[in-house]
């Protein structure tokens, strides 16, 4: 039901004085008792009557009903045009950071796209555990890239002119065993670097965001990654 607003209320409150109103202005007044009856009858009838028909009349419930509902349809309205604004307005925002967002997570095997078909001279799969060859550390395969993925200035960097052929190899993500002690959690290197290695188990916080388990061999994919990389 509608509730009473501040002019509706202020208009019994009016009605309502009226009675004791007029009984004290009839006493300055020096009518006498018949008048003063009568008076006060009259006011009472009339006073019921505008009440009744303002607030017990089924007809007048029905129109503050209709302006209610009418004030609320231009509320919410308003509140579309506001989030529709708002929408438009974010969402022109986020388009132009979207481009370099995307780009960096494209990077580093990081990149959502569906790895499908697997070339065949991919030779490692997500889930194997690797030892790097030169450096001798230990870790899971999370990700793989086609070729090396990554900034300009860290593949200048990575590799200088002798070795620009090793960007165009597959190159892995690798989550790094805490067990070897060695400073960094990842690694992002080409395939020529690794070597697989069976019944080692790897030790990593994020291991559980990436596998569910380890069946001795490689670990088991989470969902989410099983469909990232449904042939490895």
């Amino acid at each position: 039901m509608p509730h009473i607003n501040a002019a509706a209320a202020l208009q019994i409150c009016v009605l309502l004085s009226a009675l004791p109103a007029q009984y004290f202005i009839s006493q300055w007044y020096g009518t006498d008792s018949v008048q003063r009856i009568q008076i006060t009858e009259r006011l009472i009838i009339a006073s019921w009557s505008s009440f009744t028909k303002s607030y017990l009349s089924l007809d007048a419930w029905a129109d503050r009903i209709k302006l209610w509902l009418s004030k609320t349809r231009t509320c919410l309205n308003v509140g579309l045009l506001i989030l529709h604004f708002r929408n438009w307005y974010y969402g022109e925002k986020k388009t132009k950071i979207g481009d370099s967002e995307a780009e960096t997570h494209s990077y580093f095997a990081e990149s959502s796209h569906i790895r499908s078909p697997k070339p065949e001279y991919i030779q490692f799969s997500v889930g194997q555990v690797i030892v790097h060859k030169r450096f001798g550390y230990s870790g899971v395969i999370v990700g793989w890239d086609v070729k090396a993925k990554a900034p300009e200035e860290w593949l200048r960097h990575k590799y200088p002119p002798a070795k620009q052929d090793l960007k165009d190899t597959p190159h892995y993500r690798i989550l790094i065993n805490k067990a070897n002690g060695f400073g960094e959690s990842t690694a992002y290197i080409p395939e020529e670097e690794i070597t697989i290695i069976m019944g080692l188990e790897v030790h990593h916080p994020d291991m559980k965001a990436y596998f569910s388990g380890y069946d001795g061999s490689k670990y088991i994919m989470q969902p989410w990654l099983k469909k990232i990389y449904p042939h490895d």
